[in-house]
């Protein structure tokens, strides 16, 4: 996957670099705050970003806030880099938004493992969000009855906006999803075919 990768020493941004291409990942790299910011904005954003906490023009903790603002952009999954690794230094930057949080100088192992948890996740997301979507698409084809509908007493004729006065078929197969497959009811079929006690065309009675 593409990982960005924010990092102002030169060291640590080519070992970085290089542990992440080695497990096939395409990585982008910034060494500012205002260019991590500005890149991870863009329409095709790498949905990973490894953040040092201090970089010129903007520290990554605002870089964090400043992205989880943005409710229309896809969340990125964000590992925090520095080597302020207190509890307090820790909580600040997973309140400022932080997914993870990995302290320099990292151990490769442990980084390679935090990016495939953010990989996970981003795959996560992605899914639900297709999901998402699929279902607001279907929902845009649903028509659904509710409120009070109008019937008629004797012969259960709806009334619609119109004032005109529908069969109940016609009227629910507009205003839902629901098709009619038309038979008759063992009721209806003794009152209104006497002369076949026993079913039309010889069937069993109470059939058609």
């Amino acid at each position: 996957m593409r990982i960005l990768i924010a990092e102002d020493d030169l060291t640590s941004r080519i070992m970085l670099s290089a542990v992440l291409k080695k497990e096939g990942h395409e990585v982008q790299e910034t060494t500012t705050g205002p260019e991590a910011l500005a890149a991870l904005q863009q329409p095709a954003a790498p949905r990973l970003a490894i953040l040092d906490w201090m970089m010129p023009g903007m520290d990554g903790l605002e870089v964090v806030r400043r992205i989880r603002a943005l409710p229309s952009l896809p969340p990125p999954y964000i590992i925090m880099l520095t080597t302020r690794g207190g509890k307090a230094d820790i909580i600040a930057g997973l309140d400022a938004g932080a997914d993870d949080y990995l302290a320099k100088p990292f151990d490769h192992g442990e980084l390679r493992a935090r990016i495939e948890v953010g990989r996970r996740m981003v795959r996560m997301q992605e899914k639900l969000s297709a999901q998402v979507q699929e279902l607001r698409e279907a929902a845009l084809h649903i028509k659904t009855l509710q409120g009070i509908i109008p019937i008629c007493s004797f012969c259960k004729k709806i009334r619609n906006d119109q004032g005109y006065w529908d069969q109940v078929d016609a009227y629910v197969s507009r205003h839902s999803e629901a098709r009619f497959s038309h038979s008759v009811c063992p009721d209806c079929l003794e009152k209104n075919y006497p002369a076949w006690p026993n079913g039309v065309d010889g069937g069993p009675k109470g059939k058609i």
